[in-house]
């Protein structure tokens, strides 16, 4: 066994103490090296040779992010928005007085969607529930949550968890970050060995033309090299993972019957937003969550459908609902922007076929302004899809996503409800995988807000997912950057589709 001069190192400072347990810091400052990499690797060899064990323990840390800290500083928003309703009369506690009210555009929107999560439920625009201190305990035990985390950083196992997957699938109000902490000892083989034998010695690593102009290469000695070691395999070309997916789901849908639609990448925030039922105080719709242009700034649509979303965001129009309540903006439907889902391409295919039955599916990138990260990227996949026809109803739409994700790989389908602004019903799709449920997108039934000015009465089924989501999935990634990364090593040994 032929050790390296890092090798040598380190075992030596470690036999000064054959009974510690050697923290990176202590292994560094002692050997002299530099690099955490010349520690680890020197570990690792002397792992192999029976000489050290290493010892791993993962840690989670949880910290608050900005939008945890405004919610210190200002109050959890389904906590201001409850405060402000219960200072209400009952018969006052109305969506129209909570979007003419002190809140911002950007709060009222994903703020309902919360209340309806608590038990709050809305009933002729009224803002109900059986039991308001039910809906204030549950607030209460968010924020105790939050004030828990400001006070100090915390390790995941010291909180609840089911608040931890809460605040986690919420943009900004916590930050969880693991940490690998890891500490070297000696074996009963490795505090044997002869100290004596570990002087660093001067290791000839690269034999070039200079040095074999000379003789000082004549009594050094050289790095060993081993020439049995496996060599990496020579890889032919094969499809990008990412196109051997989108690949396989387009003959999953063609198989099942489904017809494929394109669309632009720059829409109107009519087409993208407004035709959706989407309030134009919804926050996607601000320049944080949305890519609107320059140029072109603004795309004219056709009065027709202004006057009808209008007419619909407003009043409800005659679709039975009483609409929004705030003013509707005709110029902020013009703005241009890059689509934000592919949605936009099954409304427009509806408004040009409202009496054409028809099941069709999209699969197409979409780009919304995501802080880049493990799990979020700016520009991603969309795989969308509609059933339009007069029969369409729930019970389709659930065996229609049971059947695509059986014919997928993941058999074990289940949904729940859920809230989305343009479906009623609405639901989240999961599939079981590796004993634990996980969401991969959202359906429902388009709502009459959304179909009758597309000029159909006719119900839709529509549904979309995250086309990385389910990469990361199938490709058992737990980095979706890896899927968009030039290592084409990592991409070859990645798995066929």
């Amino acid at each position: 066994m032929e050790l390296g001069n890092n090798e040598r190192l380190m075992l030596r400072l470690m036999l000064s103490d054959p009974n510690e347990a050697w923290e990176m810091s202590k292994l560094l400052d002692g050997t002299g090296l530099t690099d955490q990499v010349h520690i680890a690797g020197a570990g690792e060899y002397l792992k192999q040779q029976g000489l050290l064990i290493v010892n791993e323990t993962i840690l989670t840390n949880i910290t608050l992010g900005s939008e945890g800290n405004k919610s210190i500083e200002i109050g959890l928003l389904e906590l201001r928005l409850w405060n402000y309703l219960l200072s209400l009369k009952n018969e006052d506690r109305t969506m129209k007085n909570l979007i003419n009210s002190d809140f911002e555009r950007y709060e009222t929107g994903p703020g309902v969607g919360i209340l309806k999560g608590l038990g709050v439920n809305i009933e002729a625009g009224i803002f109900t529930t059986p039991d308001d201190s039910l809906v204030t305990s549950k607030i209460n035990d968010r924020v105790l949550f939050l004030n828990k985390i400001n006070q100090e950083n915390v390790i995941s196992g010291d909180l609840d968890k089911n608040m931890i997957k809460h605040f986690s699938s919420r943009k900004n109000l916590i930050q969880i970050e693991e940490s690998i902490r890891r500490n070297w000892k000696l074996t009963d083989k490795g505090a044997k060995y002869d100290s004596k034998a570990l002087d660093v010695i001067e290791l000839i690593g690269e034999i070039t033309p200079e040095l074999l102009q000379g003789d000082s290469w004549k009594n050094m000695k050289f790095k060993p090299f081993d020439v049995n070691a496996p060599a990496p395999t020579p890889a032919g070309g094969r499809p990008h993972p990412m196109q051997s997916l989108i690949e396989r789901i387009r003959s999953v849908f063609l198989e099942m019957g489904f017809s494929e639609i394109e669309g632009d990448y720059v829409q109107s925030a009519g087409w993208n937003m407004d035709a959706l039922f989407i309030p134009q105080s919804h926050p996607a719709r601000t320049m944080q969550d949305t890519f609107y242009l320059s140029n072109p700034d603004k795309i004219e649509v056709d009065e027709k459908y202004l006057d009808l979303w209008a007419n619909v965001h407003e009043n409800g129009h005659d679709t039975g609902s009483k609409g929004w309540g705030a003013e509707f903006d005709k110029e902020e439907s013009k703005k241009a922007l890059l689509r934000t889902h592919t949605t936009v391409n099954t409304v427009r295919h509806i408004a040009n076929n409202p009496d054409l039955p028809s099941k069709v599916f999209g699969i197409g990138r979409v780009f919304r302004q995501e802080t880049i990260d493990r799990t979020h990227l700016p520009e991603f996949h969309q795989i969308e899809g509609i059933i339009h026809e007069p029969n369409a109803n729930l019970s389709m739409l659930i065996s229609t996503l049971k059947t695509f994700y059986s014919k997928m790989g993941y058999p074990d389908v289940r949904v729940r409800p859920a809230y989305f602004p343009y479906t009623e019903p609405s639901v989240e799709v999961d599939i079981l995988w590796r004993g634990e449920w996980l969401e991969l997108g959202g359906a429902g039934i388009f709502r009459p807000e959304v179909t009758e000015p597309l000029g159909t009465e006719w119900p839709v089924c529509a549904w979309g997912m995250g086309l990385e989501r389910l990469a990361m999935l199938i490709l058992d990634l737990d980095d979706i950057r890896q899927l968009y990364q030039p290592d084409l090593e990592r991409l070859q040994k990645m798995p066929l589709i």
